[in-house]
């Protein structure tokens, strides 16, 4: 897995690649702990490029937005693909992420 990041007039963009998985999912976590132990208030987590997501990844999500809602932020998900939306509407996580269609849209909610 891949992440990158790109701050977009102060909404930090992460772009994640690959699967997101038991073996990837800490890199995930400590790729959005950084930002947010960094003061960053408002995330953006691009999945259009993530094929898979385990339940390791998704716990990785939750406890990511946990944190930035504790300095008083958000995470918002955008472009999930079919496959990683569907997982994230079994776990019921669709009602407590505000996902986007694109990370424009999702930077332009803040």
């Amino acid at each position: 897995m891949e992440i990158y990041s790109s701050d977009q007039g102060g909404v930090m963009v992460l772009v994640a690649r690959g699967r997101i998985d038991s073996m990837s999912a800490a890199k995930l976590g400590q790729a959005l702990s950084e930002q947010i132990s960094g003061n960053v208030a408002h995330l953006v987590l691009d999945l259009a490029g993530v094929d898979y997501m385990s339940s390791a990844g998704l716990r990785e999500l939750v406890n990511a937005l946990k944190k930035v809602k504790r300095i008083g932020g958000d995470l918002r998900l955008s472009q999930p693909t079919r496959r990683v939306r569907e997982v994230m509407e079994m776990a019921g996580l669709d009602t407590i992420f505000l996902i986007f269609e694109t990370s424009v849209d999702a930077v332009e909610s803040f």
